[in-house]
């Protein structure tokens, strides 16, 4: 049972929603560089270091993302779209046939970006931690795979997470068995294989769609807690009856990218990558 304060908070919210997410998603836009990329550029300026020679590049202009980001939430909408299509109101996390291999991307990204960040102190301070070895010398083509690993285990986390709170009903089947599995990864290989050959074409909808997944996978996790505080969980049965909860998670997700962007902005100066010197 929720809060009787909170419920009241909830219904005052029906008003005050759209005029809360108005402001905020306009002083964003008013805030961040100026065209659809620079907007891109705000969103990625939240979540990633943005270091240039760990991003792919369209010409002499880098993405919003760094390789590892990108290939993140590239993976993640890529999981999430395919168990909208496959799974639609499943709510079963994946069985262990699947969720071994999952744990296993997601060690293979933490020994990955661990082995990432020592060869970066090693670069811009020489001798420092020089008694603890590099495994390997990290590049931009592993980066992309193991992000794309760890983005397909969020979206294998927070879909069905998502289901469970929202739904009257929901299907008790996980919206991704083995099979579906291996064809999602598939997939994912090939999405990663041709921003590898890093073609204008390829990379400008990669750039919006892996901004994107950054809002998308914020605002699921808000709706989600909204629903539970306000105590709507399970009280819906379509998605346009969500249009509250999923505006005030909107509304959160981007008042959180709007607070990152301005305390880095004032930390740093520079709407750039996180400066190394």
């Amino acid at each position: 049972m929720a809060n009787p304060t909170l419920k009241r908070i909830a219904s005052y919210a029906r008003y005050l929603m759209i005029p809360a997410a108005l402001i905020v998603i306009t002083y964003w836009l008013f805030t961040t560089p100026p065209g659809l990329l620079g907007k891109a550029d705000g969103i990625g300026y939240a979540v990633c270091h943005r270091i240039s020679e760990r991003s792919f590049h369209i010409g002499d202009r880098q993405l919003p993302l760094c390789a590892r980001c990108s290939g993140m939430y590239l993976g993640a909408m890529t999981g999430l779209v395919f168990q909208a299509i496959a799974g639609r109101k499943r709510q079963k996390f994946p069985p262990w046939s699947v969720g071994i291999p999952l744990i296993l991307f997601v060690l293979a990204f933490g020994i990955d970006g661990s082995n990432s960040y020592l060869y970066l102190v090693k670069s811009v301070a020489p001798g420092a931690l020089a008694n603890i070895p590099n495994l390997y010398i990290p590049n931009n083509i592993l980066r992309i795979f193991t992000g794309s690993g760890m983005g397909l285990g969020l979206a294998a986390i927070v879909y069905p997470a998502f289901n469970q709170t929202v739904w009257v009903e929901a299907e008790e089947k996980p919206p991704l068995g083995w099979k579906g599995f291996l064809l999602l990864l598939g997939v994912t290989i090939v999405i990663d294989l041709l921003v590898l050959t890093e073609s204008p074409i390829v990379l400008y909808p990669a750039a919006f769609i892996s901004a994107g997944g950054v809002i998308v996978l914020l605002t699921m996790v808000y709706t989600i807690v909204w629903t539970m505080l306000t105590g709507q969980e399970n009280k819906f049965t379509r998605l346009r009856q969500m249009w509250l909860p999923l505006l005030a998670g909107l509304t959160i997700a981007v008042l959180q990218i709007l607070a990152v962007d301005l305390l880095r902005l004032w930390l740093t100066g520079t709407w750039g990558p996180i400066p190394l010197g």
